[in-house]
């Protein structure tokens, strides 16, 4: 396949002959499918937070139930992952992903059916098991199709999603708060239109694989034992830890934070949502095109340890500083995600799918136990004192110097 062939509008119905597949050539039309899906599919999981206050509201919940709702998105997003991506590793199913999408659709109509706490759960379990197909095989599709730009394929794929987020509220407080719960019906197009572009990246993926099966896979740090790969693998996942605990606080309760200490609107607290999701959208794009130049763990240094001044003064701000530290805090914190996974995937480059699901499945798995965890704190303390002590997650970035000396064969 040519790298300026595009994928078709409209499923077709002529037989899906091989086409030449070149893997050292950039087939940007494909990577542009999978990040354009990315983002109607974080938007869709952005209805949740966005809809936070919304739902306390009408069903009296309380911080530690909120918490509870994004556990039960974020469990059944993140446990799968793993088996799916080692599941087609060994058993390529590429019409997973549109199936994915069909699971995301349903727990859209659940969730605008909900009568109760129980529906709600069960919704936002529906819509995890969505993202649970849809990241592996599509960080696996992206970098099929990176031409061995695999930082730069990976952020833009990464980036569809957090642009995503970031529209999310803004949608949210612009069709759902006005209208009502029964309003998240009109998010299920966005899910039609997915399922629609996956099918034809499927497509696109079936005829490709007899020169996919024949690319080569040599490791890029050969000279690594299995130890140091291991702990390499372990380090990077005590670095998500950090990063994704800190940004669950934001995307959860950054909200709140704002109306409870600031006396903010919701919709000026929703805004100020997106200027953050924004900011970690363009710092996520960033992030992989620079490590492919400069290296990716001088990248994770800069973005987790480097964030840790911003967070530590954030607290302290009045309501404009914060809205300026949190756009830098995102900025920073955000380019280190592509950075992580193509690192990993480079270190086991014969598992592709099973890392990806790994550290997807990682990233939604700490951002689900940490939301639950943070709102008990916050119904403890105050939702003040819980940001005062995710201020001081950033400083977990000093374990990057345990990663070992990484030279290319």
């Amino acid at each position: 396949m040519s790298q300026m062939e595009s994928i078709p509008v409209q499923p077709s119905t002529q037989p899906l002959t091989p086409v030449e597949f070149d893997p050292t050539k950039t087939v940007l039309p494909v990577i542009g499918a999978v990040s354009f899906v990315h983002l109607l599919n974080d938007l869709i999981q952005a209805i949740l937070p966005s809809i936070y206050p919304l739902l306390k509201s009408d069903y009296a919940l309380s911080f530690t139930q909120i918490g509870m709702i994004t556990l039960a998105f974020q469990m059944t997003a993140s446990l799968l992952q793993p088996g799916i991506g080692l599941y087609t590793d060994k058993h390529p199913k590429p019409y997973l992903l549109p199936t994915g999408m069909l699971f995301t659709l349903c727990g859209l109509v659940m969730l605008a059916l909900a009568s109760n706490f129980t529906w709600l759960l069960i919704a936002s379990a529906m819509i995890g098991l969505g993202s649970s197909t849809f990241h592996p095989e599509a960080s696996r599709v992206a970098r099929m199709a990176s031409g061995g730009r695999f930082g730069f394929a990976q952020s833009f794929f990464q980036v569809g999603g957090n642009a995503g987020s970031a529209f999310g509220p803004l949608l949210a407080a612009a069709i759902i708060l006005p209208q009502g719960q029964g309003a998240i019906g009109w998010f299920t197009l966005f899910a039609i239109l997915g399922f629609t572009v996956l099918f034809n990246v499927s497509r696109w993926t079936i005829r490709s694989r007899a020169s996919l099966k024949s690319t080569k896979k040599n490791p890029h740090f050969a000279h690594l034992s299995r130890e140091q790969i291991a702990g390499a693998l372990t380090v990077l996942a005590i670095l998500v830890f950090s990063k994704y605990i800190y940004m669950a606080a934001f995307t959860n309760y950054y909200t709140f934070y704002v109306m409870e200490k600031f006396s903010t609107s919701v919709a000026d607290a929703q805004l100020l949502l997106f200027v953050f999701l924004a900011a970690v959208a363009v710092g996520t794009f960033a992030g992989g095109p620079i490590g492919d130049k400069v290296g990716r763990k001088a990248v994770i240094w800069i973005s987790i340890l480097g964030a840790a001044p911003f967070t530590l003064l954030f607290p302290y701000c009045n309501l404009f500083w914060t809205a300026v530290l949190s756009v830098v805090i995102g900025l920073v914190l955000s380019s280190a995600f592509s950075a992580i996974v193509v690192l990993a995937q480079e270190l086991v480059p014969t598992k592709i799918g099973m890392i990806s699901g790994v550290f997807f499945g990682l990233m939604f798995g700490i951002s689900g136990i940490a939301a639950a965890g943070l709102g008990a704190i916050a119904d403890a303390t105050s939702i003040e004192y819980m940001f005062d002590l995710c201020a001081y997650l950033p400083l977990i970035g000093i374990v990057t110097v345990l990663l070992p000396a990484m030279k290319r064969n």
